[in-house]
């Protein structure tokens, strides 16, 4: 009976730190999470984290004549988070998060709206493409659009 009683708990507690693991889709959120969070505490070391060394980041560029591509470096945008001026608070907020993986490959997409000290700046969608290295999930590439309406809310 005391056999029963204890291999009831062990199995019980067993099953209940299965219930802290977090799914795949959920660490890849983890980072795209941590990138924006360390974007509104302006910490550089935390969105440098996020990206893996060769990371490639671009913008869709809407004109008049035809959508343009527009690259930006990792290190660029990082030493623009870390030499954001004191008082100046950037906010990009996630609206929905739709991943998919495949083994160690996801893709995320995520609408988003963006203020600066709390006002509307721009909205638009991110499209990450992650791959998952010795070090965790990463973010291999991101590119995104960028308009001031319509906007989801």
């Amino acid at each position: 009976m005391v056999n029963k009683i204890l291999f009831s708990g062990l199995f019980c507690i067993l099953l209940s730190f299965n219930g802290f693991a977090q799914t795949e889709e959920q660490e890849v959120e983890a980072v795209i999470k941590s990138l924006f969070d360390g974007m509104r505490t302006k910490n550089a070391d935390q969105v440098a984290a996020a990206f893996s060394k060769d990371a490639l980041m671009q913008t869709i560029i809407a004109k008049p004549e035809g959508s343009e591509v527009g690259s930006n470096p990792v290190a660029d945008f990082v030493k623009r988070i870390a030499t954001t001026p004191e008082g100046t608070n950037l906010d990009e907020r996630i609206l929905d998060y739709q991943i998919k993986i495949d083994g160690t490959m996801a893709s995320a997409w995520t609408p988003y709206q963006f203020y600066v000290n709390g006002n509307f700046s721009h909205c638009g969608v991110n499209s990450f493409q992650l791959v998952k290295m010795a070090e965790g999930w990463k973010i291999v590439y991101i590119i995104d659009t960028r308009r001031k309406e319509p906007c989801e809310s």
